[in-house]
């Protein structure tokens, strides 16, 4: 029996669409890297756009694609979750013949060894994702980027808490080099996505540096006393807006991939949870490393 092709049929008066596809498709992935095997349980979107003459996509085929790429990566060494994406990309616009864009991110918990002060060890959760897009006969984009949480310390608060305290206790200034003041924080939640061209790597371990090091301090699943007054010490040393923690990312990327084409997509998104408020603040920039190493943006 012949079934209808009920998503190939032609319709009049319709429009195109930019995004159709599946959310949420959980499958374990195994990267190698480094010489380490990362099992992760990546979250996959795909999608495709379609035609305004055409009724609906072929989801089977994208559960299909999904499915077929994982296993490969079982079988054959993925280097990176972006890598794999950019496979799923060109797979989609191959069964898709339709489709003139495709487009695959991924999401993964992924974890690093952090060592407190005091010397506890502690494995640190971190969101490790990945981009591709592909329009047909334009090539292949990939990135790949972090989620880092973190702590950041209000530095205007600080400021006006200081010359307070220092109308009210005028021996305050001889010692406020030495003695951070008080301020409210913020849990810090930063997003960093680059593009990774071809035949260059990039390594999230690197990206997790970079966004941990713009933040007042890092955080940690485990903190003894000590280990918790010096984070707390730590970031009041530190203080930032979050503004401060989307500037200080970019000049480090400028510093740590100098090779990198001018053309390379960067997107910086940090958001402050905040304390004392019942909104958040937000801080992004979306650019190029071109646009970020040209003198009029500084």
């Amino acid at each position: 029996m012949k079934h209808l092709d009920v998503q190939n049929r032609r319709i009049e008066n319709g429009f195109r669409l930019t995004r159709v596809g599946i959310t949420g498709v959980k499958k374990p992935v195994m990267v190698h890297r480094n010489g380490r095997e990362n099992h992760l349980t990546a979250s996959i979107d795909v999608f495709v756009d379609l035609p305004s003459s055409q009724k609906g996509s072929h989801m089977s085929r994208n559960v299909e694609i999904i499915t077929e790429m994982i296993d490969q990566s079982v079988r054959k060494d993925v280097k990176s979750l972006e890598e794999l994406a950019g496979c799923i990309c060109k797979a989609l616009l191959e069964r898709h013949e339709y489709a003139s864009y495709a487009e695959v991110r991924m999401e993964a918990d992924y974890f690093l060894e952090r060592s407190t002060a005091s010397g506890w060890s502690t494995l640190e959760p971190f969101k490790l994702m990945a981009r591709a897009t592909s329009r047909r006969g334009n090539g292949l984009m990939k990135l790949v980027g972090v989620e880092v949480a973190g702590m950041t310390a209000c530095p205007c608060a600080m400021e006006t808490v200081t010359h307070m305290l220092e109308k009210d206790i005028p021996e305050l200034a001889s010692v406020r080099a030495k003695v951070p003041m008080i301020t409210h924080n913020q849990r810090n939640i930063t997003t960093l996505m680059i593009e990774v061209p071809e035949h260059v790597e990039v390594e999230a371990d690197d990206l997790i540096s970079i966004v941990e090091g713009s933040l007042s301090s890092p955080t940690y699943g485990i903190l003894k006393r000590e280990d918790e007054a010096r984070v707390v010490l730590d970031a009041h040393r530190n203080p930032k807006f979050v503004e401060d923690v989307v500037r200080d990312i970019l000049g480090k990327l400028l510093e740590r991939y100098k090779d990198m084409p001018d053309a390379v997509h960067v997107t910086v998104r940090s958001e402050s949870e905040e304390s004392i408020h019942k909104h958040n603040a937000f801080a992004e920039r979306v650019t190029t490393l071109g646009e970020l190493r040209a003198s009029d943006d500084r």
